[in-house]
């Protein structure tokens, strides 16, 4: 088995170079204008990649990606608020061994990493079943001063000089509760226990609406960001009732509270196939998806096409094809990327990590072509420019 030197989320960050700014990459991502395509890489490789590339004969500078050219917004500043859980139990580790790492987390959960393989570990259980398990951490959600970080004011102008966008967080509406109840508990709940999840809600709903009606008098939010990852390859694990009567009145209350004071972009990260539910997430404020994966049934051409303006995109290239060929690569591209930088709105992107098995040589040829349809689609330019 290959030994692996680079294990964690920290170990597999990537290096940009940065130059959109934010007015830019606002009026880009809303439609207002479209003279220079964007092109990133929004995570980068998954664990193991890099051992593969480094044993294909990877530079540094592409192993940390810094070789590679994108042209992608300056990082976004993250308001220095909290509008989760604030509060919880001492981590306790369990176990360890050459496989895997099991400690107790925060909410109480017994949590399993698997090495070698992931980055993210899963909850073996979960801290809420009844009202009554819910009302006992119920504190950690609720409106405290202590959500706001010493200096958070200060901080988010400072990153408004660096011509950064600056973002807000919510609680996924879906995720939140998942992470709570787990999902198989969640989905009974919805129909047998609707008052739980109703009393979550409302309580994430309580808490954002009064950090964020604070902080909003003080900065200007660009975009507010939320993460459900709640669909896999056979859709989405709440359906368009569910999120009608749970999530959208969340969404819509701290959406338009935002809105009115100037935020532009509703950013949604959630992987599978959403495209059962993406019009009610529109009608809940959401105007901006990701990573849109077509192993899942995201095709970003067709979700353009039936949803115009209404919906800005990253990500939705077939990470996949890295691990085919040259062809495979120049078709996936020809087929999306002229459509969507003639509309705007849309960076282009993996749709995900970067799998293990993609090969150097393909990736390499991948932003190079990405480049050269860029530069004929977009009358040349700063191809290749970052």
């Amino acid at each position: 088995m290959r030994k692996l030197k680079w294990l964690n989320h920290a170990d597999l960050a990537i290096s940009k170079t940065p130059s959109v700014g934010r007015e830019e990459y606002l009026d880009y991502m809303t439609f207002r204008r479209n003279d220079r395509p964007l092109f990133t890489e929004i995570w980068g490789p998954i664990v193991g990649l890099k051992e593969e590339w480094e044993e294909q004969g990877a530079t540094p500078a592409e192993l940390d990606f810094s070789a590679f050219s994108y042209r992608c917004e300056k990082p976004r500043a993250g308001l220095a608020v909290r509008t989760g859980r604030v509060g919880g139990y001492p981590e306790q580790a369990i176990e360890e061994t050459e496989e895997h790492r099991i400690w107790r987390d925060g909410l109480g959960r017994t949590m399993k990493l698997p090495k070698g393989y992931a980055t993210l570990a899963l909850p073996m259980d979960f801290p809420v079943r009844t009202m009554d398990d819910w009302l006992k951490i119920k504190p950690w959600y609720q409106f405290s001063e202590d959500r706001f970080e010493p200096g958070w004011e200060a901080r988010a102008r400072q990153a408004l000089a660096e011509d950064r966008c600056i973002c807000a967080s919510i609680p996924g509406g879906y995720n939140e509760t998942r992470e709570l109840l787990g999902e198989e508990r969640l989905c009974e709940a919805y129909y047998d226990d609707p008052q739980l999840i109703h009393d979550i809600l409302q309580t994430l709903s309580d808490t954002a609406f009064a950090v964020l009606e604070r902080a909003t008098h003080g900065v200007k939010i660009d975009i507010l960001s939320v993460h459900e990852d709640m669909a896999g390859k056979s859709g989405p694990l709440a359906g368009p009732s569910q999120i009608r009567q749970f999530i959208l009145p969340y969404y819509r209350r701290i959406w338009d509270l935002v809105r009115e004071r100037g935020a532009r972009l509703f950013d949604q990260d959630s992987d599978g196939n959403m495209n059962p539910v993406i019009d009610v997430f529109l009608d809940a404020g959401i105007n901006m998806m990701h990573p849109l994966e077509p192993a899942a049934g995201m095709d970003v051409v067709k979700v353009r096409a039936k949803y115009d303006k209404r919906l800005a995109m990253y990500g939705g290239i077939d990470k996949f094809v890295l691990c085919k060929g040259k062809a495979d690569i120049d078709r996936e591209l020809e087929y999306k990327l002229p459509p969507m930088i003639r509309s705007g709105g849309y960076v282009i992107a993996m749709d995900h990590r970067i799998p293990n098995g993609a090969l150097l040589e393909n990736y390499r040829y991948y932003v190079r072509r990405v480049w050269e349809i860029i530069e004929a689609r977009a009358g040349g330019g700063e191809g290749g420019q970052q």
